[in-house]
């Protein structure tokens, strides 16, 4: 285990540690997941072979400490933190809250080489509203639609076979 720390102070653990072969690519678990959950560690040994690997807890999970009140913007700071530990860059790999969590980090401008996110959860789930966004957000589809467009190299969604955003919400009725 290795720790950084985010800009708030708190304690960000994580496995990896910058030696393997490949570019830096971070995985972002969902809101009851942490570092050592089964899936993440089997998928971890499948993607190293071809990045280096860095699995972390995130906040309040595992072993990283945590800081009340919750805010998505302390959650960025530790994705920030962990992309500077993988040496200043790296893709990112996000799975449900995660992924929305990567999208924000993305929007917010870290350095993201590549985004990949898997069932992000729909604008009307709790799981976003404790991540910082809702239904009500102004545009949250379509500023997910752009975060993901902008990490792609093309910068298109609309013609990658199987990728595009849905919502059980209004939000414009918006599908990239």
């Amino acid at each position: 285990m290795h720790t950084t720390t985010s800009r708030d102070g708190t304690t960000i653990a994580y496995d990896g540690d910058g030696d393997g072969d490949g570019d830096p690519l971070v995985l972002v678990g969902g809101a009851f997941s942490y570092r050592r959950y089964p899936g993440l560690v089997k998928l971890a040994g499948l993607l190293g072979t071809h990045f280096t690997v860095y699995s972390y807890d995130r906040r309040g999970r595992g072993d990283s400490g945590d800081a009340k009140p919750y805010a998505i913007e302390r959650e960025i700071d530790d994705l920030a933190a962990m992309i500077s530990a993988a040496g200043g860059h790296a893709h990112v790999w996000g799975l449900s809250s995660g992924a929305v969590l990567a999208l924000e980090a993305a929007a917010a401008g870290l350095p993201i080489r590549n985004l990949a996110v898997q069932e992000p959860p729909s604008v009307t789930s709790p799981v976003l509203v404790m991540c910082g966004a809702s239904k009500e957000t102004p545009g949250f589809l379509q500023h997910a639609a752009e975060a993901v467009a902008a990490a792609l190299p093309d910068g298109r969604l609309a013609q990658r076979p199987g990728l595009g955003l849905t919502s059980t919400a209004q939000a414009g009725d918006r599908h990239a």
